[in-house]
């Protein structure tokens, strides 16, 4: 299990099973009360190595340049940030900094390192680094989801090293949000600052790389990757962090990520004895209850998700336009009127009943109500209601031309293409519904599954999409949100990189982006955000689904094992109990 709200928003994988699965669950629970099962390793508490599954490859090492949850959680082992959260309290902690100083009524910050941390080849850690990173974070010419979090009124914030260890980082005004900001990997600049100066920092670290030339100065280290399989870590030698009696920390002597493309083999790999931990599925949680003393598991309920599972249409001229001519899908997905017809589209108690087993609540707002202070609790939903939507649509002129085909007000016909990632069967299931729905309006949807990098792919740089399903993950600091916010972000999924608002109300988020970074108090900066997701509410670029009540289960031989909904409490404690 990673942390992946540390840092910015990002494209997440997620996934439920479909009721097949329990057939074959069964004669897992068989093998796992005796029958012999091949494993990759040997007994869990003498290795003392935490074995976990991911659904995809990742698509890039470098930090910097991560956009998707599969790339992070690969990542999240090697590499930290200047601050941290604490996963319970949810307010920052010392990481490589191990304090700051806010003066200047907010506008300066200096952060003290800690003088004992070495990166993973054996060079001491200093300031040089993350002022390198934060040069790098901050080039128009590196696309990253980091600089947009920590930007000031479109000026970067200028950092310095006063010595080896205090950085210190100058603001043009008080940005409450640094702090929370401030958890993205810092970079060795003895190993990548020649190839930075070299024009090259964008091919560094592919997934080509031997993991031996990543360095960090994470818990553990990458030792091998191997391609649609696994991804193993080992524990850093050197790691800074020790526990009370001044043990080396973390206790565990590794990690492995196998790479499990479909979600029902990650299902019975857990059951099997496979993998030592997994966030079960809906209709996998009564099973892994009632089974929980036999296969010697704990399973919890955690929380609501603090992510954003939602529908969204694509609004991207780059992809519309050509020649002078523009595709009739563009002018379709930027009325308000059809958008709306399609939130009163989307039947969420019947994706709550049929994918997630009754184990979700509708989703309204973009910010989850996991998030106390910041969540909007007072959006109206948009019901369910075919009858509404084809009165919406035939009054702005989206009328049958003929039985069981709806036309735009000149007489095309609606057809359009609907995506999300493959091997994910319950968002495969939310799509054949909405799809359903939607030639009950007349409206013919293709739905096109696709492998997740490809996806990836077609959002972040061929803009080749009509309409996906697709989830992000949570942040606690709605500003860490703001690639996806900003008009100019390159995570503004419905139109990315804006070089200037395409619409009023797009300006209007980034203002009010702005404008609720100067409020140092939470509570007082909270009715900015609530304002923004009033506006996604309002315009629709982004139409909600529902949010899933989350499950964690583990081997009841771990300890110190303590999983919430924004990540791990103190992993490093995470360790095998003797047997």
């Amino acid at each position: 299990m990673t942390i992946p709200h540390r840092r910015p928003r990002r494209l997440a994988v997620e996934g439920r099973l479909q009721a097949w699965v329990f057939i074959a669950a069964s004669a897992a629970l068989a093998l796992s009360a005796g029958c012999h099962v091949d494993r990759p390793r040997g007994d869990h508490a003498h290795d003392q190595i935490l074995y976990s599954a991911t659904i995809s490859d990742p698509k890039t090492f470098n930090p910097v340049l991560v956009t998707d949850a599969a790339s992070g959680t690969v990542l999240d082992n090697l590499f930290e940030g200047l601050i941290k959260y604490d996963a319970i309290t949810t307010l920052p902690e010392p990481d490589l900094a191990e304090s700051w100083d806010i003066a200047d009524g907010g506008r300066t910050i200096t952060f003290h390192l800690r003088r004992d941390v070495k990166w993973s080849d054996g060079q001491p850690f200093t300031a040089r680094d993350v002022v390198f990173t934060m040069h790098v974070v901050y080039d128009p010419h590196v696309a990253n989801s980091i600089a947009p979090s920590i930007t000031v009124d479109g000026k970067p914030i200028r950092v310095e090293a006063a010595d080896d260890h205090t950085v210190r980082m100058i603001l043009p005004r008080p940005f409450a949000p640094l702090l929370y900001a401030m958890g993205f990997a810092i970079l060795p600049a003895h190993v990548l600052e020649p190839a930075y100066d070299a024009g090259r920092f964008n091919q560094l670290w592919g997934i080509d790389t031997p993991p031996a030339k990543l360095v960090g100065t994470g818990q553990f280290g990458m030792i091998r990757y191997v391609p649609s399989q696994l991804v193993d870590y080992r524990r850093n030698p050197d790691y800074w962090m020790k526990d009370t009696n001044g043990g080396p920390l973390p206790r565990l002597k590794g990690q492995t990520q196998l790479i499990v493309q479909d979600q029902n083999a990650q299902y019975l790999r857990f059951l099997s004895g496979q993998i030592d931990v997994y966030g079960p599925r809906p209709e996998e949680v009564a099973t892994l209850e009632k089974h929980a003393a036999e296969l010697h598991i704990t399973v919890d309920k955690i929380g609501i998700d603090t992510g954003s599972l939602f529908f969204s249409f694509n609004r991207n001229p780059r992809h519309y336009v050509h020649n002078g001519m523009t595709d009739p899908r563009l002018t379709w997905f930027t009325d308000i009127n059809f958008l709306r017809a399609m939130a009163h589209a989307v039947d969420k108690q019947a994706m709550i009943n049929l994918c997630f087993q009754g184990l979700a609540t509708p989703a309204v707002a973009d910010i989850s109500p996991a998030n106390k202070v910041f969540h909007n609790p007072n959006l109206k939903d948009y019901a369910y209601d075919l009858a509404l939507a084809a009165k919406i649509l035939d009054a702005a002129g989206y009328r049958l031309i003929k039985p069981g085909v709806r036309g735009d007000p000149h007489g095309r016909p609606i057809v359009f293409n609907l995506t999300t990632n493959t091997g994910v069967k319950i968002r495969d299931q939310m799509c054949v519904i909405f799809q359903q729905d939607l030639a009950k309006l007349g409206i013919r949807v293709n739905y096109r599954p696709l492998e997740f990098t490809t996806l990836v792919e077609r959002l972040d740089t061929s803009f080749d999409w009509d309409c996906v399903l697709i989830g992000f993950t949570g942040t606690i600091e709605p500003n860490n949100a703001s690639n996806f916010l900003r008009s100019s972000g390159n995570l503004h999924i419905w139109n990315p990189a804006q070089p200037e608002p395409a619409t009023p109300w797009e300006a209007k988020i980034d203002q009010l982006l702005d404008q609720g970074t100067m409020v140092m108090d939470p509570k007082q900066r909270a009715p900015y955000y609530w304002q923004i997701q009033q506006i996604l509410h309002d315009q629709l670029p982004i139409i909600e689904t529902v949010r899933e009540q989350r499950f964690e289960a583990w081997k009841n031989s771990l300890e110190n094992y303590h999983p919430t909904v924004w990540g791990l409490y103190k992993p490093e404690l995470i360790e095998f109990r003797p047997e």
